[in-house]
């Protein structure tokens, strides 16, 4: 079973959770999928319905929990039977909320495996989440899974977790056709001879998008005509707009709100963008690889072993503008070397980034996990 909060929120790791859950060998295993914050008009959200489509015509099974507070404990209480009834084997839990739920949940519902996987946080502050890490979910589950190895020396070294409990599984995506960049670009009305530079993030503190901003600031007097295209919502929209108004950029930048047609989007950028605080493996990244752009992105955490610096992406200081914006100017003062870069890049994502591969990590943990299950009980 694979469980996360909401199936519909477009964050990496529920991306990531919906994949793994509609990608599994039918043949090999029943995918159960539980939302543990299900509202029934979440099925008119495009991205439910088609999830949800996806699932039923693999055979899955869904399991929303109506649970209007955190509690809920009569919504927890079918889920524990249920998980009895059904007889799950493995139990995997995205994200911090869902793994908290599972690694206390998931021994009482008699589960043999539990997976908490973590997608990315900072590791700093929240001292409640470090002990509830160290005390309560690494002790109730038989894996704790990261998307990258500077998470795993993270969690083993801040929180405390035994090293061979930790395992890491890279993040991963499948291949698309998109429509091409004459039509991308014209959809968006822009020239094709425009210098666009996008971002795709929730529009959140840590994607530190006020930096991208500041760095479009020191940029556009240089270069007329420079876009900035942001897609993406989250709380973080009304600081951006009053900054974006102070700089005197609102001609420059764009912000396009939630978009479901991503992979499309990224035809029309010239240099994608990704200037984070802190990061595990951004899906944006592997994405604006697969697309065979040119990427600066920060210099944290695991976005180093994903971009050879130099030679698949450009990588600065986080929280820099000055810096981000040398980077991105360097690249569109350069065709050929955006070009090189970009293609060393989306040749990188095919081996090491793709859906198929993260996959396999997958089943191979499900399979070791599974069989010393069965030596512990034999």
């Amino acid at each position: 079973m694979t469980m996360l909060d909401e199936v519909g929120r477009v964050g990496g790791g529920e991306t990531v959770a919906r994949w793994i859950a509609t990608s599994l060998d039918q043949e090999r295993f029943e995918s159960w999928v539980c939302a543990t914050r299900w509202d029934e008009a979440q099925r008119a959200d495009p991205v439910v319905a088609g999830f949800l489509e996806a699932l039923a015509d693999r055979g899955g099974r869904f399991l929303g929990l109506p649970r209007d507070s955190r509690l809920a404990v009569g919504a927890w209480r079918g889920f524990v039977s249920g998980l009895r009834r059904e007889r799950i084997d493995i139990l995997h839990a995205h994200l911090f909320g869902s793994s908290f739920w599972a690694a206390l949940l998931g021994p009482v519902g008699r589960v043999p495996v539990i997976i908490a996987h973590d997608h990315n946080w900072s590791f700093e502050g929240q001292a409640s989440r470090r002990l509830l890490d160290r005390h309560l979910i690494s002790p109730r589950t038989s894996a704790y899974v990261t998307v990258a190895e500077e998470s795993r020396r993270k969690i083993i070294e801040v929180e405390g977790l035994d090293p061979d409990h930790v395992r890491v599984v890279k993040n991963g995506i499948p291949e698309v056709e998109t429509s091409g960049r004459a039509r991308a670009r014209a959809a968006l009305g822009l020239a094709d001879d425009a210098a666009v530079i996008g971002t795709v993030a929730v529009l959140r503190p840590e994607k530190s998008l006020d930096v991208l901003v500041e760095a479009v600031a020191i940029l556009a007097p240089k270069r007329p005509g420079l876009r900035l295209l942001v897609a993406g919502e989250g709380p973080e929209r009304p600081r951006l707009e009053e900054l974006i108004r102070a700089r005197g950029v609102g001609d420059n930048v764009t912000l396009l709100g939630v978009r479901h047609d991503v992979p499309d989007l990224l035809d029309a950028f010239d240099v994608a963008v990704c200037c984070s605080a802190w990061e595990g493996s951004p899906i944006s990244v592997i994405e604006y690889m697969r697309a065979g752009l040119p990427i600066v992105a920060s210099d944290v955490g695991g976005i180093p072993s994903m971009l050879e610096a130099g030679v698949e992406g450009v990588l600065v200081p986080a929280g820099d503008p000055a810096a981000l914006a040398t980077g991105i100017d360097g690249l569109l003062a350069d065709k050929p070397r955006r070009a090189a870069i970009g293609e060393r890049a989306r040749e990188r994502q095919r081996r090491d980034f793709s859906l198929d591969a993260m996959i396999r990590s997958i089943v191979e943990l499900y399979d070791e996990l599974w069989l010393a299950h069965g030596r512990e009980t034999s």
